[in-house]
């Protein structure tokens, strides 16, 4: 009897941990980074080598890091939810990763500028400093310059409205923290 419930019972134990399966996002492997100070860096600027951009410029106001690349086909489709969301009001900071100015830079020229400056991280090392698996990748920073959020892979307007604007919109209604600003 056992010899013919085993299978059965096998068969079950499987069928239970391939539905919890489907409904995991594969994507989404978390982030260390989450409520930690987010990482010091200094990076020139993609459109003007001769000047930085460094993590001290995150601090004061609630902002978005969006990690891009010009190869990068996803980044391509949520640029314009990106546009979006700085046409309302939400500076978005570009980390490009992993790329060549000239290419970002096209890209820029082609669709449309939503970032307030760009970053460039060619080798990529800040972009592993930031726990960055893959692009695209945006990151919530605080007013304190902690991270509150990352999402991994595509914006989506879905995700945008019920998580990330309700989060930027709680933390902008928080006092800053005397002393850190």
């Amino acid at each position: 009897m056992l010899r013919y419930l085993l299978p059965l019972i096998i068969f079950g134990v499987l069928s239970i941990f391939l539905y919890i399966g489907l409904g995991l996002n594969p994507r989404d492997i978390g982030s260390t980074r989450i409520d930690k100070p987010a990482p010091d860096f200094e990076l020139s600027q993609l459109n003007n080598a001769d000047k930085t951009l460094t993590n001290k410029a995150l601090i004061g106001k609630v902002s978005l890091l969006n990690v891009w690349s010009s190869w990068c086909a996803t980044c391509r489709y949520e640029h314009r939810l990106l546009m979006y969301i700085a046409q309302q009001g939400y500076p978005i900071y570009g980390l490009v990763y992993k790329d060549t100015r000239a290419a970002a830079s096209q890209v820029l020229k082609q669709v449309g500028n939503p970032y307030v400056v760009n970053a460039f991280d060619q080798d990529g090392k800040v972009g592993m400093e930031w726990g960055v698996t893959g692009t695209p990748e945006t990151f919530i920073i605080d007013k304190q310059g902690i991270v509150r959020y990352k999402c991994t892979g595509q914006l989506t307007t879905e995700r945008w409205k019920q998580e990330m604007k309700p989060l930027i919109e709680k933390l902008r209604k928080q006092q800053t923290v005397s002393g850190l600003i």
